[in-house]
């Protein structure tokens, strides 16, 4: 599968610019194909999606959500790596995963018990943001039929997401020399100080 970035996919097309959010519908606008947007655009559609998220996500008190964005960023940017249906993504870990996590490493290597890696969404639908789940990792000492992964959700009403672990264990065991885990695209990602 090819995996493009928002900043490739700009070069290539020149870049489209953000539309201005419409106060009195509040919704956050992509003129043209999400892909092309550079990188100010995807910042841009962010900012605009950020706080929505985090009312979205918290609306019914889940500790994570609560929580996340005072962990370490694992991009610089939100990206669009297909996985997870086409959404921007951005992931997040605590403190228990970051520095292991923040390496990218291939190989031979499972991460701390007590990890926890979450991924905020972002759809596009006909040019209008949307929120998507917040995707939930945490790592566990007893699931071995997921790598001792638990995955969970908070939909963006704030309510629990119903999960099949062998929906997202199925997905995620094609990352077996990465623990599992999916990395963000190479193009966006930060590294631990």
């Amino acid at each position: 599968m090819k995996y493009i970035t928002l900043a490739t996919a700009a070069a290539f097309a020149g870049g489209l610019t953000l539309a201005a959010p419409l106060a009195a519908q509040e919704v956050c606008a992509v003129e043209g194909d999400y892909y092309d947007l550079d990188a100010a655009g995807v910042d841009a559609f962010y900012d605009c999606m950020s706080d929505r998220m985090i009312e979205g996500y918290t609306t019914e008190g889940n500790e994570i959500a609560a929580v996340y964005r005072g962990w370490n960023a694992t991009a610089e940017r939100a990206a669009v790596p297909g996985p997870h249906g086409d959404r921007f993504l951005l992931t997040f870990a605590n403190d228990v995963a970051a520095e292991q996590y923040l390496k990218f490493e291939e190989g031979d290597f499972e991460m701390p018990v007590g990890s926890v890696l979450v991924k905020e969404s972002i759809a596009v639908r006909e040019g209008t943001g949307r929120v998507g789940p917040l995707f939930i990792m945490t790592k566990v000492d007893d699931a071995p039929d997921n790598d001792n992964w638990l995955y969970s959700a908070v939909q963006p009403n704030g309510k629990d997401m119903k999960i099949s672990q062998s929906f997202c264990s199925d997905c995620h065991v094609g990352f077996d020399s990465q623990d599992s885990m999916g990395y963000p695209l190479e193009e966006v990602r930060l590294t631990a100080n």
